[in-house]
């Protein structure tokens, strides 16, 4: 039943596959009034929504056009404020690098009613689905998970010391990352593994060793893609 209110639901879809979101995340887009999704969400997704829901597509996909994060918080406001249901779809898990800080802000400051929706987010997902565990009794007691969207942000030195290390909008920024592991005393042979398109049909896996990986991916495109970097993708050969 629709409410009288209307609320905004920012809600992670997951790694990709419509099979990967939660129970709860689907029956939100089956009552939905308005959604709101970023590019990145596979469009088997917006088959979940009533036939009336409108659609707005925010295309938020690094290094290509997009909506201003102005004018998703002004969509988000604006339609809750109309009294609609409102959903805010976002890749893997809306809580990790997806902006939804700045959202969350803009529908406090209107007095919106919001609700956030967890999702599987892709730096769990896939190592998990590309056979690579993130942790081993022997080979891996902890991991970190870091965007390297602006690598110079990043304090490389600690991240290097680190036994696994996921890294999430990397893919055009490779080359950087390697040579700041290396530089830190990463050996040219830590095992990497390189996931593009995670959780859907079009998955596919690179492996390697930091010394040879840019060769195996030369003149390809590496997004959306999720990096692993550690011995534990070593373990893919048995699992």
């Amino acid at each position: 039943m629709i409410k009288e209110i209307g609320k905004v639901y920012l809600v992670g879809a997951g790694p990709g596959d419509v099979e990967y979101l939660t129970v709860k995340a689907y029956r939100l887009l089956a009552s939905a009034q308005v959604l709101v999704y970023d590019a990145l969400v596979d469009s088997q997704l917006l088959d979940c929504v009533p036939v009336d829901c409108l659609k707005i597509d925010v295309g938020k996909r690094g290094g290509k056009p997009s909506t201003s994060q102005n004018e998703i918080n002004d969509l988000l406001v604006k339609h809750c404020l109309e009294k609609k249901q409102v959903i805010r779809l976002k890749s893997g898990d809306p809580l990790i690098f997806g902006r939804c800080i700045l959202e969350i802000a803009a529908l406090k400051n209107a007095g919106c009613e919001f609700e956030i929706i967890p999702g599987i987010s892709s730096a769990l997902a896939a190592p998990l689905l590309a056979g690579i565990p993130l942790t081993d009794n022997v080979l891996s007691r902890c991991f970190a998970v870091c965007t390297a969207h602006e690598p110079e942000t990043l304090n490389w030195e600690v991240l290097a010391s680190l036994e696994t290390l996921v890294i999430l909008m990397g893919g055009k920024n490779l080359p950087e990352i390697i040579h700041q592991l290396i530089k830190y005393r990463k050996s040219h042979s830590t095992p990497i593994a390189i996931i593009r398109w995670a959780g859907t049909p079009r998955q596919e896996v690179w492996t390697g060793e930091l010394g040879n990986i840019l060769e195996q991916t030369a003149d390809l495109s590496l997004s959306p893609a999720v990096i692993v970097i550690g011995e534990v993708v070593r373990l893919r050969d048995y699992l």
